[in-house]
């Protein structure tokens, strides 16, 4: 099937009136601009801003994606919680070199991040295990992600089994479960712009740990 162009897509942005990105005129922190337009797509009330993609490949090469939602972040990186078992966990603990992409396309804005991943701490993944709804902690109890299974009934008759085992609302943290979170060393900051002439600014760790500001043709 041939796709036409016959009209202005959210992602190439044909708004005149937009502000071009001024790197120079950016903050020297990624962190701080990641902030800024985290705020902006929530202030545009897009649908689980939160939501991003997450590109890992294993040993072989073999690169898979889908979407998480980002749970926390820092200076020290994005927190995203998985079961320890499923692929892309798998995959991390063959190659941990990851990339994150937060589509906001209603803004006609994305951002790439690329970085190094590792498992938080226990500790860590139980504070945000207990803060999540009681039948969210027992269903981290039933799923073996990834693992093939032969009929949906056999998933919700084993949730209903562990509903009945944690009925007394205690449920502990799963061994196999827990967050990951991924130490960036480099971010871009897409935004679209008339004539597909989009503005890239590129930020990339240096070996003293500061930040390197660049411009990337569109």
């Amino acid at each position: 099937m041939e796709i036409v162009e016959n009209s202005p897509s959210l992602l190439v942005c044909e708004d005149s009136t937009r502000v071009p990105l001024d790197g120079p005129h950016m903050d020297a922190s990624p962190y701080v601009v990641f902030e800024q337009w985290f705020g902006d797509a929530q202030n545009a009330s897009i649908p689980e801003v939160n939501a991003m993609s997450l590109a890992t490949a294993g040993a072989e090469g073999r690169v898979t994606c889908r979407t998480v939602l980002l749970k926390a972040w820092d200076e020290q990186g994005f927190i995203f919680f998985t079961n320890y078992e499923s692929e892309k966990a798998v995959q991390l603990a063959e190659n941990p070199q990851a990339a994150l992409l937060f589509p906001w396309l209603r803004l006609g804005r994305q951002i790439e991040i690329t970085g190094k991943a590792e498992k938080i701490t226990p500790a860590e993944s139980a504070r945000y295990f207990l803060r999540r709804p009681f039948k969210s902690r027992v269903g981290a109890w039933v799923s073996e992600q990834s693992r093939t299974i032969t009929s949906r009934a056999l998933l919700e008759a084993k949730f209903e089994q562990m509903l009945r085992k944690f009925r007394n609302g205690s449920v502990p943290l799963p061994d196999s479960w827990g967050g990951f979170r991924i130490r960036p060393s480099t971010f871009e900051f897409w935004q679209g712009a008339p004539h597909r002439l989009h503005d890239r600014i590129f930020y990339k760790r240096t070996y003293q740990g500061a930040w390197r500001q660049l411009r990337l043709q569109p």
